[in-house]
């Protein structure tokens, strides 16, 4: 669900318990759903729509944008409209396959389209291939010990032998290319990207091995070749390893995606005279604290002593670490056991609906502040 319809719910249903609340709603995005639309609409900027190879090698509607107001031709591209993992089929999710190949086809896409600077926004991933397919379609060979064009996906990446670079689109030397991605996430090892996330892409437990192995090989032959260090660096793991692909290939510095974003919207000015933050998030849990847009948000609220609140598609293993980093209190969307596909189905009436229990809480606990001294012990009844 896109970030700016989110925050329509969170409105609708503060507005069933203060309907005179001042709601000042700003969807922020993470690099992944969304970062290419929201950006083009703050910035009055254009989106551009074309057809790319998608995640499992058939062509889907893709888009890409450019920013308003800048002085260079800046295109925005987010590898969630062509690898992510809403465009997988659930009984196709397999990540030892999916590719990034249509990426490179959208940046091209984009230097056709006169781009003198790309933007590309790394989140939501449906891919494990360390941006592989994204090279190959930009025009480098990635070759087996015969000779061949190594396979798409994963599995590819373990015949690799050879990196030849000599037909690599010329363009790319000619404009600047910054990724916005997550930086804490590793290439590979046991906090590696397959390891972290190969899960949720679909993969088993032996599937898991084998990327980490695949990107591993990657990251050794990219050191090897190039003489580019992307196992050790910070934020190489980003979407699959697509980081290492950004760096190595198309020299994208990886930057935190929320430093990126804050440099068109800017969150400091709307804080000013706020009462309350509510933010979201699909899932809060131990790795929500490790760059990922509440936090951040979180962060910036308490630099002004602003209580912050998050909603949550699902609350997981470690969610507690998140009030050591500013989140007050959160709260589940859910009321009761669903599949994800009710979830999804089923979500605004569900963000809406927590919007609503979460302002009677607080109504409750503004009620208490007058009537006892919250600051003496209460009885257990």
């Amino acid at each position: 669900m896109m970030a700016d319809k989110v925050a329509e719910c969170i409105e609708r249903g503060i507005r069933r318990i203060v309907p005179e609340a001042e709601v000042l709603k700003m969807p922020i995005v993470d690099g992944g759903e969304g970062f290419t639309k929201i950006l083009v609409d703050v910035t009055k900027g254009t989106l551009h729509h074309v057809v790319t190879m998608g995640p499992v090698g058939q062509p889907v509607e893709s888009f890409f944008g450019f920013l308003g107001g800048e002085p260079v031709k800046t295109a925005i591209i987010e590898m969630a409209a062509t690898a992510g993992l809403s465009l997988i089929p659930p009984q196709q999710r397999n990540p030892m396959h999916t590719t990034t190949y249509g990426l490179g086809e959208l940046i091209k896409h984009a230097l056709d389209a006169g781009a003198q600077r790309i933007l590309i926004g790394c989140g939501d991933s449906g891919t494990n291939d360390g941006g592989a397919g994204m090279v190959q379609a930009l025009g480098a060979k990635l070759l087996n010990k015969k000779g061949e064009q190594i396979a798409l996906g994963a599995q590819g990446l373990l015949d690799l032998h050879l990196i030849d670079l000599q037909g690599l689109d010329p363009r790319l030397k000619e404009v600047q290319i910054d990724a916005a991605c997550n930086p804490h996430v590793r290439l590979c090892g046991k906090q590696g990207v397959a390891r972290v996330f190969g899960p949720q892409k679909g993969a088993t437990p032996t599937q898991v091995e084998q990327m980490d192995q695949a990107l591993s090989h990657w990251g050794e032959q990219i050191q090897e070749q190039t003489g580019i260090n992307v196992i050790s660096v910070p934020g190489t793991g980003a979407s699959g390893g697509l980081g290492a692909g950004l760096m190595a290939f198309l020299g994208a510095p990886l930057h935190p995606r929320y430093d990126i974003i804050m440099q068109y919207q800017h969150l400091d000015e709307m804080l000013k005279g706020v009462d309350l933050v509510v933010t979201a998030e699909g899932a809060i849990d131990f790795q929500t604290h490790q760059g990922k847009v509440p936090v951040e948000v979180a962060r910036q609220a308490k630099l002004r002593g602003i209580p912050v609140v998050a909603l949550a598609g699902t609350i997981g293993k470690g969610a507690r670490e998140n009030y050591d980093f500013g989140i007050d209190s959160y709260i589940s969307i859910l009321k009761k056991p669903c599949s994800l596909e009710t979830a999804i189905e089923d979500s605004p009436k569900l963000i809406a609906s927590a919007a609503e229990r979460l302002m009677r809480f607080i109504l409750v606990g503004m009620n208490l502040s007058k009537r006892i001294n919250l600051q003496a012990p209460l009885a257990a009844a």
